[in-house]
């Protein structure tokens, strides 16, 4: 396929762009294999003249064209919720550009997609695809204890699909075995390990379910695998992300659960995330919420309460905190899954850490526990993030889990402003990447796809871009300072907030939290000698202040 087949016209004059909070801008329009493009004609009618639009197509959700006369109006939804529209003269320009643009937009090969193409300046393809080997991770395990071993018996990808090429696995369990317990899986994904808390010796697994099915299949690999984890009189939990009677469905269809019989050491407790087309249908519900300036106060809260985000929040933030107790004080190892064990069970293992482990706030860390927890555990980007809140296609494999998990690190950030290193900015960039990117991090499925697809090769790492000195500096929380200790969040319903930077982020202008922070970093780095914290804990309360904020946009 070329994609001169799919640009029916290239160029269109006299084109009117407007979005919200911004002047509209009349100039000319071109079409790319890759970008829509918009420049403003030069001078004239008081006009700047060098505007510009640059919008990777893959950003656009959804086209909606409307004609009147002669000419016509394209709305462009995009994946990072902005909402653009396009007065274009001529009929047949209008239709031609809409059709254009949603071929585009649709094109769903891997290989055809932007990252493949770009080569930005000062970049090595080969930059920031190694920092964070399993193996220097494992390393670090190593120095604790001897009990765990790094394993090469997915190194073809035949033991398991989405699993990476190494995994961490108990040391007394040979690769024979891993395999055995694997046929008795999910999807292939045999219990191995994600973390382990130095402070209490335990470890949180993840897998996917087990494949006991109707007639109680068991597999003594399987059983030896968990056993292996716990020494003699020890007890451990399952944390199970579904319903007991949506784990009890399971079991009719061939998957199931572990039962206390064959696992005596191991307490299963059931805690219900929703993934799929619930989630989906929440985030579209609360997009559309948000994008009602129309709705008086009682119809706003109806509709926020109603769309059921926040309640997935308090959900996935109540799970991940129980991993960690379990860990933390109950000094118990916990096994986390649900079904395949790619979303929700990705969702608690990587925000347990966070709530655990002070290395995983830093901005490395961060980019370490993604990789290790989202990427190369085996997340279905590809799927899950192929349409975010707009798209009028008939909905498949969508589900925004990332995007859910990105929130609850928002709710740490503000529950805890100075126990992380990176701020919201690196959260609204990693939301903006997962759905379309110049970057290679986040395509396919899993690490087999990439291989295939020589991602590493081809394309440059999101990781070697956000790294450079000069763009690192915008992801920074000047506020940070270490924290030791276990951040415990609050989960009661007026601890759980709307994300406003991310979902009125094209809505409402933030131009005076933005200079506040600004003010922040300016004088942060002015009181180096002083009392950092003191300084911080005053602005911090300040920006936290709804009547402050109002105060100052009056």
């Amino acid at each position: 396929m070329e994609f001169s087949e799919l640009i029916k016209t290239a160029t269109v004059e006299n084109v009117l762009l407007s979005c919200t909070g911004l002047p509209a801008v009349k100039g000319t329009l071109c079409i790319t294999s890759h970008h829509l493009l918009l420049s403003s004609c030069p001078g004239g009618d008081g006009q700047p003249g060098t505007v510009e639009l640059w919008l990777l197509i893959r950003n656009v959700d959804a086209v909606e064209k409307r004609i009147a006369g002669s000419s016509g109006t394209i709305t462009l939804r995009c994946k990072d919720l902005k909402v653009l529209q396009l007065e274009i003269p001529g009929m047949e320009e209008c239709l031609n550009i809409a059709s254009s643009i949603e071929a585009l937009s649709s094109v769903d090969s891997v290989m055809m997609m932007y990252p493949f193409f770009y080569r930005p300046q000062g970049l090595k393809l080969e930059e920031g695809w190694h920092l964070f080997p399993l193996e220097q991770y494992f390393q670090q395990i190593a120095l604790q204890t001897s009990q765990w071993r790094l394993s090469h018996v997915n190194q073809d990808f035949t033991t398991c699909p989405t699993y990476p090429p190494a995994v961490i696995v108990p040391a007394a369990v040979d690769d024979d075995a891993l395999r055995r317990s694997a046929r008795f899986r999910q999807g292939g994904r045999f219990p191995v390990l994600s973390y382990y808390h130095a402070k209490t010796g335990t470890v949180m697994l993840r897998s996917g379910q087990p494949l006991t099915g109707p007639n109680r299949k068991r597999c003594r690999e399987d059983e030896m695998l968990l056993g292996m984890v716990l020494d003699e009189g020890e007890r451990g939990f399952i944390i199970d992300t579904r319903s007991a009677q949506a784990a009890k469905q399971a079991r009719m269809t061939g998957g199931g659960t572990e039962p206390k019989s064959s696992y005596p050491q191991w307490r299963r407790l059931h805690r219900p995330l929703e993934r799929g087309r619930p989630l989906q249908e929440s985030f579209i519900k609360l997009v559309e919420a948000c994008n009602d300036t129309s709705s008086n106060m009682d119809r706003w809260l109806s509709r926020l309460e109603s769309c059921r985000w926040l309640s997935h929040v308090k959900a996935a933030l109540s799970t991940a905190c129980l991993a960690a107790q379990c860990m933390d004080r109950e000094e118990a190892s916990v096994l986390v899954h649900g079904t395949e064990g790619t979303d929700t069970t990705l969702l608690v293992t990587a925000l347990a850490q966070l709530i655990l482990d002070p290395s995983c706030r830093t901005l490395v860390g961060f980019q370490g526990l993604l990789e290790r927890e989202w990427i190369e555990a085996g997340h279905p980007f590809h799927l899950r993030c192929a349409h975010s809140a707009y798209s009028h296609a008939r909905m498949k494999q969508e589900a925004p889990l990332f995007l859910l998990f990105l929130d609850c690190v928002w709710q740490l950030s503000r529950q805890f402003p100075f126990s992380l290193e990176f701020s919201e900015c690196l959260l609204l960039a990693l939301f903006d990447n997962a759905y379309a990117s110049a970057y290679g991090t986040f395509l396919c499925n899993n690490e087999k796809e990439r291989c295939l697809c020589k991602v590493k090769e081809n394309t440059h790492s999101l990781w070697a871009w956000l790294n450079q000195p000069g763009e690192k500096k915008k992801y920074l929380n000047p506020l940070y300072s270490h924290n030791a200790l276990v951040i415990w969040p609050s989960v009661e319903p007026q601890s759980i907030q709307l994300w406003q930077g991310l979902f009125f982020r094209w809505i409402r202008s933030s131009q005076y939290l933005d200079e506040a922070w600004e003010e922040i970093q300016r004088l942060v780095e002015g009181n180096e000698d002083t009392d950092k914290q003191s300084t911080a804990n005053r602005l911090s309360q300040s920006l936290s202040d709804p009547a402050a904020r109002t105060e100052n946009e009056r």
